[in-house]
């Protein structure tokens, strides 16, 4: 059987002598996790669970059209909760096998049903809105699905406490955008402007963002389970995707928006997550674009400006590469004590 390539760390310890080429490959394999468990790299193993859980959670969510429709409400409920008791069994079967992994996956699978069952019951006893069928919920913001997200929030809450696999956050953080944003047109009672939308959006990510702070503040680091890691994800998203919907005339608006994203950048060096990075560098670009082809179309100094400067972040990269240790104890330095001590911070 072909081993795994060996570490840098323990083709060291074999080139000092410390330990033979066998014990090394020994120590490979013990480290090495199984599928499915522990903090595994993510590989063709892991693609192929997250792709089939996304599929079957995508036919019953976002890929839903009107064909059971015919099954009338209470058996749309009876088909979901049939798959939702498939999902079960699927999850204890390969718990029983210590494919943790598949398993929670599976489990997310039963909550993301949640919408749909209460879907089905509420159009069996006939207080749906006839002309606003089930597919609609990710497409449309409707007051009335606030009902099913609140469901989705309860049963998502509830499997957490069951069993703690982070990916439950997943469908969480998605119920409360959804609900951030349905909810807002039920209390207003006026369909919302995409500009309002746009910031409702930035206010939710911005509360996932601090809710992901306090989950990473006390994660349990020892099993390396990431509860924050979505929290993060589908805030930055959100508050991004808001930001970047606002529009304006004025050139101020504009560069705050450029601050903004750079801002997002140092937040992401500071708390070590690349989501962070990754969006404001997507903002900051775009920012950039906006100079070099509205603001500043006819000039020659701005591209030759522009190209110095990607050539000068490129060399920051390499500094960056080199000392990054160092120079983020010193950002984290001029924070108070009582916000480099944080968690996310440590």
């Amino acid at each position: 059987m072909a081993h795994e390539p060996l570490s840098s760390q323990l083709k060291a310890g074999v080139s000092a002598g410390i330990i033979s080429q066998q014990q090394a490959e020994a120590l490979q394999a013990l480290w090495q996790p199984e599928p499915g468990r522990g903090p595994a790299r993510f590989d063709l193993t892991h693609l192929l669970y997250y792709l089939g859980a996304l599929l079957a959670i995508g036919a019953m969510t976002v890929f839903m059209e009107l064909g059971w429709e015919r099954f009338g409400g209470f058996g749309v409920m009876g088909l979901a909760l049939f798959y939702g008791l498939l999902g079960l069994v699927l999850q204890l079967a390969l718990e029983r096998r210590q494919l943790w992994l598949p398993a929670g996956l599976a489990l997310v699978f039963v909550v993301c049903l949640t919408p749909l069952v209460l879907y089905g019951f509420q159009q069996g006893m006939g207080w749906w809105p006839e002309q606003q069928p089930y597919p609609g919920l990710y497409r449309r913001v409707e007051a009335h699905w606030v009902s099913l997200e609140l469901a989705t929030l309860l049963a998502a809450m509830l499997a957490l406490t069951w069993r703690r696999v982070p990916f439950l956050i997943c469908p969480l953080a998605i119920s409360l955008w959804f609900l951030s944003m349905d909810g807002a047109q039920w209390l207003l009672g006026e369909r919302l402007t995409w500009p309002e939308r746009g910031q409702i959006s930035m206010v939710m990510g911005l509360v996932m963002v601090g809710l992901g702070l306090y989950v990473d503040g006390h994660r349990d680091r020892e099993n390396h389970r990431d509860f924050a890691f979505w929290l993060y994800l589908f805030g930055v998203v959100a508050f991004w995707g808001g930001l970047s919907s606002q529009q304006s005339d004025s050139e101020w608006d504009r560069a705050l928006y450029g601050f903004i994203n750079l801002l997002m950048m140092l937040v992401g060096v500071m708390l070590n997550r690349r989501v962070f990075t990754v969006f404001g560098a997507l903002g900051l670009f775009a920012y950039l674009g906006h100079l070099a082809y509205d603001l500043f179309r006819d000039s020659w100094w701005f591209p030759a400006l522009l190209t110095l400067l990607g050539l000068g972040i490129i060399l920051l990269g390499v500094a960056w590469q080199r000392h990054h240790l160092r120079w983020r104890a010193a950002l984290l330095a001029r924070l108070p004590d009582s916000v480099r001590q944080f968690g996310p911070f440590n």
